[in-house]
């Protein structure tokens, strides 16, 4: 039987936890606390997250954004993204007398520090991740002559190591859980003495995304998820969503996006944002749909987040200066 279409019965599912993930707010409270710090203009390789929205309210504070440290005149200051870099950006910075602030998220971090463990320990390193991605570029510059990137189970056929007995696998932390076990039960199948790393690589945001929007997909005919087309996190949601039960699901950066059309014959909408999408995104997409007749909006919650990062140590250090000096005064 279809689902009832009327005023009364039209409801929306706002998943929880949705938006900003912890290594996203450090990054965005990092530019905008070197702005406060140094002054304008303050240079970012790369967009510091994955989301229009962001970018351009930090443009309008006097972020510069640049796509190589190139780009940045010498003795400037310039902020790395939560994305990652490679150890020659950080050499090519340092050439450049570049002041750099590092707002790679810890737990992006974390993998590259197990990039360089297993490369010294004469490990093979199978990269699970999207070919192209800052993440990925990131964390094969750790140790290129020893890394493979592996972009899904197609790929796990033509891989050649060196020792079948030393590989160990890793991957990007933005992507879908289901798809990077997939990818690692056919790696194992194809290496059996496959190594995992010592926790997954998955970041605790990104799973537990996953696990709210499956949990409102079964019940939506329509999910609405907020971010950019260039953000992995995001795009997965869409994909966990169609495959979790939504009817329809789609991907719209702001609430002018969204198409009266998606929402004939629809009961229940979802919606849920990615993890570097800010709440005030979320709250427009709910106004729209609220005009529409979608006013009821039920939170569903599937997990409690309480991590918190602490600002880069460059940042910390000026910041801890000028407090001591204002002390002093």
């Amino acid at each position: 039987m279809d689902r009832m279409t009327t005023e009364t019965s039209r409801r929306v599912l706002l998943a929880a936890p949705r938006g900003y993930c912890a290594g996203v707010d450090r990054a965005v409270i990092t530019v905008e606390k070197a702005l406060e710090q140094y002054g304008a203009p303050v240079y970012v390789r790369k967009q510091i997250v994955h989301n229009k929205y962001v970018v351009q309210t930090l443009e309008k504070k006097g972020a510069i954004f640049v796509d190589e440290t190139a780009e940045v005149p010498e003795n400037a200051i310039v902020i790395f993204s939560a994305h990652g870099v490679a150890p020659v950006v950080h050499e090519e910075a340092d050439r450049r007398k570049l002041a750099s602030i590092d707002a790679t998220c810890p737990l992006v971090t974390k993998v590259h520090k197990e990039a360089v463990r297993f490369a010294k320990d004469d490990y093979d390193i199978l990269l699970i991740g999207h070919e192209g991605h800052e993440e990925v570029i990131g964390t094969m510059g750790e140790a290129p002559e020893r890394t493979h990137l592996v972009d899904g189970p197609k790929d796990v056929a033509d891989l050649v190591v060196r020792d079948e007995s030393k590989v160990v696998w890793l991957s990007q932390t933005t992507l879908s859980v289901d798809e990077t076990m997939e990818t690692v039960d056919a790696l194992k199948e194809r290496f059996p003495q496959l190594l995992s790393p010592p926790s997954d690589d998955i970041c605790y945001a990104t799973q537990n995304r996953q696990v709210a929007v499956k949990q409102i997909s079964a019940e939506s005919d329509l999910v609405i998820v907020v971010g950019s087309r260039n953000s992995s996190n995001a795009i997965r949601l869409v994909e966990v969503a169609l495959q979790s039960g939504a009817g329809a699901s789609y991907l719209v950066d702001f609430a002018d996006e969204c198409e009266d059309a998606w929402l004939e014959g629809v009961a229940t909408v979802g919606v849920t944002s990615g993890a570097s999408v800010p709440e005030i995104l979320v709250d427009q997409v709910l106004e729209w749909l609220a005009v529409r007749g979608y006013a009821d909006v039920q939170v569903v919650t599937s997990a409690e987040e309480s991590i918190q990062f602490s600002l880069p140590k460059e940042l910390r250090r000026d910041l801890r200066a000028e407090a001591a000096a204002g002390e002093s005064a």
